[in-house]
């Protein structure tokens, strides 16, 4: 790390003629990519976003698009200085929350999402087109990585994914000849869909930014090249944790064919069609990649997203049938909604609820009515407090500025993944063995910033990784 932020640091020096005296190591993606952000704190404005890239054809892909897009004023990151070796950059950054941040912030009763966040998704959808057709042609698509097009070799190597990252690794039983004639029967059906226009590839919640003033901004493009007009949309849509609903997607989907019609003409039968087999592509790519950095790095928001996951491709079976045959990719699909552990669910009838509680530690740990003895708690008193200063003072955990605040806080982020790991490992066997209850409690000082932080964060991924499970929370400093 110390290099790479050498590296980095030369670069902030460079632009802004200061020294960064602030570099805070972003959480992991999914991707290799390493993110900072960097800041010279006396300052306002003197702040960006450094990246370290291990594949320099992919940060230059990046920084050849933003370069395109910002002359034609897409709010997209501009690229402020580029390391000799193009494996270092840094980027503008801009303060905001995702669109997949705002929407889990603001579900209504029924889980589906508010006016305002339908109206940020309409935001982002009148953008697409002007990706996809508008600006597509003044790309130099000579950069694109690892391919200038999603073709069939492409697709083939999506599919591979999942076959060899999920199928083998869940253990699902498959005939690999017939599925390899499926996966090749799939690939010419969605290549008819052409591929002429500019494909974001990871046009998803997470790499969408709604900033301060409400307009969207967008980010992770580096994977682009020429592609079918379905698989961004698809990518937005069918974003497994978004939990976007059938009669919402239906919805959106309507509005951005109205947007796409401005710019080139758009045979809608034909294009639905074609939709939903590329819908069943960029789900099967996905789960490939739940396999690899699930499965293999443990990495829990990946391991999260397959329940939903499979709530989509049970969607699509029952409600979109496709013009070909593929039934040994149906078959898995199949097999894979059976199974209880990917479901996160369990056989038993018992439902186990999970307390998760933040306290202060002035007035002991709290009482566990349920005669288990306490179940875990968690000491948050070793991270920086910011009730130690006056403008936080008066807020709590789930003040936007506090959650603003603990975002540039790595050591909160690693100790959340090392007590979420450690709960998920015992909330699992709870469910195995038909459990009732179990108690996750968080202390701090006054049980008012980073114990009620924590708590929130761990009750909702709870809620993401076992969705089976019912999860309550309590913050027993604020009630009183």
């Amino acid at each position: 790390m110390a290099k790479n932020t050498e590296i980095l640091e030369t670069l902030f020096q460079r632009h802004f003629g200061k020294k960064a005296d602030k570099i805070d190591k972003l959480p992991e993606s999914g991707s290799n990519r390493e993110y900072y952000y960097m800041a010279h704190l006396a300052e306002d404005g003197c702040e960006c976003i450094g990246t370290i890239g291990k594949e320099y054809k992919e940060n230059l892909a990046f920084i050849s698009f933003s370069k395109s897009f910002l002359s034609q004023n897409m709010p997209v990151p501009e690229v402020l200085e580029v390391s000799d070796d193009n494996l270092a950059y840094i980027q503008t950054y801009i303060k905001g929350v995702s669109l997949f941040e705002y929407l889990e912030n603001h579900r209504q009763g029924d889980y589906s999402p508010d006016a305002q966040t339908v109206e940020y998704y309409k935001k982002v959808l009148e953008f697409l087109p002007k990706f996809q057709v508008k600006y597509s042609t003044a790309l130099d698509y000579s950069k694109c990585y690892p391919r200038k097009k999603f073709d069939a070799q492409s697709i083939m190597w999506d599919l591979n994914y999942f076959k060899y990252y999920f199928l083998k690794t869940t253990h699902t039983v498959f005939d690999e000849q017939d599925l390899e004639k499926d996966f090749m029967t799939l690939t010419n059906y969605i290549r008819t869909a052409g591929s002429d226009y500019f494909m974001y590839r990871d046009f998803q919640s997470r790499n969408i930014i709604i900033r301060e003033d409400g307009k969207p901004y967008f980010i992770d493009f580096q994977g682009g090249r020429k592609g079918p007009l379905q698989y961004d949309v698809a990518s937005l849509l069918y974003d497994a944790k978004a939990c976007l609903s059938p009669e919402l997607r239906d919805e959106l989907l309507d509005f951005y064919l109205s947007e796409l019609k401005k710019y080139i003409e758009v045979n809608e039968e034909q294009f639905k069609k074609a939709f939903y087999a590329v819908v069943l592509i960029r789900i099967l790519q996905a789960f490939g990649s739940y396999g690899y950095r699930g499965f293999l790095e443990q990495k829990p928001h990946f391991l999260a997203s397959i329940p939903p996951a499979l709530q989509n491709v049970r969607y699509l079976i029952d409600n979109h049938k496709l013009d070909i045959k593929i039934p040994q990719i149906r078959k898995c699909l199949l097999a894979l909604m059976e199974n209880q552990e990917l479901l996160g669910g369990s056989t038993e009838e018992t439902v186990l609820t999970v307390k998760v509680q933040s306290f202060s530690y002035r007035r002991g740990i709290p009482y566990d009515p349920t005669g288990n003895g306490g179940g875990f708690v968690f000491d948050c008193r070793a991270i920086h407090n910011p009730g130690r200063y006056e403008k936080y003072k008066e807020l709590n955990g789930k003040s936007p500025e506090v959650i603003e605040f603990f975002s540039h806080e790595p050591q909160l982020t690693e100790f959340l993944d090392l007590t979420q790991k450690t709960v998920a490992l015992a909330v699992k066997k709870y469910i195995q063995r038909g459990y009732e209850n179990l108690s996750v409690n968080f202390g701090c000082t006054g049980g008012q910033h980073r114990s009620v932080y924590c708590a929130e964060k761990t009750a909702e991924f709870l809620r993401e990784k076992f969705p089976s499970i019912n999860v309550v929370i309590k913050h027993l400093e604020q009630e009183k």
